[in-house]
């Protein structure tokens, strides 16, 4: 599975953005998707994951009630519509993948598959 995430740019704090990651590949069979981000200096962190039916999320405290995370089958791209955005929020953003059926994942080893990464810049 390939998957190619777009959608990051500079921003002011408060605007929104809405983040895509397309995967191709073995996209007929059913994959758990989730978001990371990385910020200078820091270590990768969990952001939100999405169960493969898309019902079921879990988004990490920091974003909770400010990101949407939504996923289309269809077209085999995910989605990370960011809100209220803020200068903490600044990193590189990376979409992940996984052969699993079962509810979102938070831990980037359990993710097998990974997009290259697109830059979010909030200015204050």
């Amino acid at each position: 599975v390939q998957l190619q995430a777009s959608g990051g740019g500079l921003v002011q704090a408060g605007g929104s953005l809405r983040l895509s990651c397309a995967a191709s590949g073995r996209t007929g069979s059913r994959y758990v998707m989730g978001w990371f981000r990385q910020a200078p200096g820091k270590e990768r962190e969990f952001v939100v994951g999405i169960s493969w039916s898309g019902s079921s999320t879990y988004y990490a405290d920091s974003v909770k009630g400010r990101f949407t995370i939504s996923r289309d089958n269809a077209k085999n791209t995910v989605y990370l519509q960011m809100n209220s955005l803020k200068p903490e929020d600044t990193a590189v953003y990376y979409c992940a993948a996984d052969l699993y059926l079962g509810g979102p994942k938070s831990d980037s080893k359990e993710y097998a598959y990974w997009g290259q990464g697109t830059l979010v810049t909030v200015s204050s």
